[in-house]
């Protein structure tokens, strides 16, 4: 996928958090800082980390500035209030820095933390991404401890199978 204009970029990053926001509106309050395994992302370090990362790390680097990223503990945000007020903060504050750039920045080259070129477009594509790889933790944690989640389409995998069961039997 090419990013090609910020309008077309934030509308579609617009429908990517909304996703993320309806799964962790499935995350109890009691369990934020849960985690799989001693040593491992909680709830509540995944949130933290998807906003600092979006912010001090792609926001900065898309305006040239080095990453300013310091990690995603508990001094961020620790009760679940403080966490989801961090991540919609950062979020704002990460979106009025990507509206300022012009669809001909979109095809500057910005460099990146490990000191190599990217497209800017590519850059913005890559934050996307990251966020769908932590969102998929969040989904995996939950379904670990057996909490429903939300479908991120519509249907769930056995919602589509049972249809399209069904659909062949006509």
């Amino acid at each position: 996928m090419e990013i090609s204009s910020i309008p077309s970029f934030l509308d579609y990053y617009g429908k990517i958090r909304q996703r993320t926001e309806r799964v962790i509106a499935c995350i109890p309050a009691d369990q934020f800082d849960w985690t799989y395994r001693e040593g491992k992302f909680t709830f509540a370090d995944q949130i933290r980390h998807i906003a600092a990362i979006e912010r001090y790390l792609y926001a900065e680097t898309v305006q040239g500035r080095s990453a300013a990223y310091t990690g995603c503990g508990k001094a961020l945000a620790d009760d679940p209030e403080q966490v989801l007020a961090f991540f919609r903060e950062k979020h704002q504050e990460s979106l009025a820095i990507f509206s300022s750039l012009s669809d001909q920045g979109l095809q500057q080259k910005i460099q990146t933390p490990g000191g190599g070129q990217i497209t800017c477009w590519k850059w913005l594509r890559a934050l996307i991404e990251h966020e769908i790889h932590h969102r998929a933790h969040i989904y995996t944690y939950l379904g670990i401890l057996g909490i429903p989640t939300p479908p991120i389409f519509g249907l769930t995998s056995e919602q589509v199978q049972e249809q399209s069961t069904q659909a062949s039997k006509i």
